[in-house]
């Protein structure tokens, strides 16, 4: 199908039938980043527009859990956290487990909550998840000030020991823990569109995987057999550890695991895309 302005007028597109092999489409989500932009303000503002505390809630939301986790894992069921001060393992833990979580969470229902504004403008799909994971960044960055202060405190008194030197795969690190979270939130959403029954234990499901990532816990104090080797195979795992073990000097990390981790997070993000992308065309006809 083509359009009927000139060959060399400005906005005239030519529209094709997709042929054989794998469409990703991420050409076309890069021409509209200004409008992921715009979309990940939105949400952002609408998110807190209503509320007493407003954006107060992105620092008292982690400060609160990690207070909790401190509380019932730390003092009542005395779990140890390897030599790393309590109070920051728990709270950059908490912090990097939500970005996981809320990346995951904000996109687990995408095609069922944006159903009216899909059906209205076409614009890529994809936009829309990366949005939420811009937001979900964007959160997590004004966390992770509360625990680089923690951190400086506990450097200046000698309790923790970060590896500096491998500071600048931190980003990296954050990045593609955003990235896995969006990829299987993605993923949920475009099933959900058929079974429903999935939007009701998307929240119980990633509640079992915080456990089942060693967030609340060192990976090391897992006893050496099937449980370990789980939980060693688990990239969210891998991805808590390394991070913890180049913020706070101690941490669990195998180079090999955390390459296969590393292969899985972009196997998952292909996959998720081009079943997003094929659920796109289909999605008002079931939602």
């Amino acid at each position: 199908m083509e359009s009927e302005s000139q060959p060399n007028a400005p906005y005239h597109v030519r529209l094709t039938p997709e042929g054989p092999g794998l469409h990703l489409r991420l050409g076309e989500v890069w021409r509209y980043r200004d409008l992921v932009l715009l979309l990940a303000k939105r949400t952002f503002a609408t998110t807190y527009q209503q509320t007493i505390l407003g954006p107060l809630w992105i620092v008292l939301q982690p400060v609160l859990s990690s207070l909790v986790y401190l509380f019932i894992f730390g003092y009542i069921a005395g779990l140890s956290t390897r030599g790393t001060p309590q109070t920051l393992f728990y709270f950059s833990s908490s912090a990097v487990w939500e970005l996981f979580a809320s990346s995951l969470l904000s996109n687990a229902n995408t095609f069922v909550a944006n159903a009216q504004l899909f059906g209205k403008v076409y614009f890529p799909r994809l936009c829309v998840p990366l949005s939420n994971m811009l937001v979900s960044l964007a959160k997590f960055l004004i966390q992770l000030a509360i625990v680089a202060v923690l951190t400086l405190v506990f450097v200046a008194d000698g309790s923790v020991h970060p590896k500096w030197g491998l500071f600048l795969l931190l980003p990296l690190l954050f990045v593609q823990m955003a990235f896995m979270g969006m990829s299987v939130g993605i993923l949920l959403s475009s099933l959900t569109t058929r079974y429903r029954d999935l939007s009701l234990v998307v929240n119980l499901g990633v509640n079992l995987l915080m456990y089942a990532s060693a967030v609340v816990y060192p990976a090391s104090s897992v006893p050496a057999g099937l449980l370990r080797t789980c939980l060693q195979i688990n990239p969210v795992a891998q991805q808590m550890e390394l991070i913890r073990l180049v913020m706070l000097g101690q941490g669990d990390f195998h180079a090999a695991f955390f390459l296969a981790g590393t292969i899985v997070t972009v196997v998952l993000f292909v996959w998720s895309v081009l079943v997003f992308n094929r659920v796109e065309r289909t999605f008002a006809d079931i939602v």
